[in-house]
């Protein structure tokens, strides 16, 4: 959810979006993400509107005001945890070493 509403601060319809996540590192299959945009949507995370311009329509869809202050407080958790476990694994990584090195 939270990489949909980050990736998606800027327009962009699903298929862009999954090649979007997949070269983050974040695979995910349509089968999961068309689901999630609706969601998302219907939260009122996300906005959409259809692009008819083309000769097969496509719905665009993008993070909304809401959406956005959410990808902003759950980023901030995020890295309030990665923090946490950084220093966890720091913390490991001091006690084993060797107090008597030669």
């Amino acid at each position: 959810m939270l990489a949909s509403l980050l990736a998606l601060r800027e327009p962009g319809y699903g298929y862009v979006l999954l090649e979007s996540l997949e070269r983050a590192g974040i695979p995910v299959t349509g089968n999961t993400l068309y689901p999630l945009l609706r969601r998302l949507e219907s939260q009122g995370l996300l906005t959409s509107e259809w692009d008819t311009s083309q000769a097969r329509p496509r719905k665009f869809y993008r993070t909304s005001d809401r959406g956005s202050a959410l990808a902003a407080a759950l980023l901030r958790e995020w890295r309030a945890v990665d923090r946490a476990l950084t220093t966890l694994d720091v913390d490991r990584e001091d006690d084993n070493r060797d107090p008597h090195p030669d």
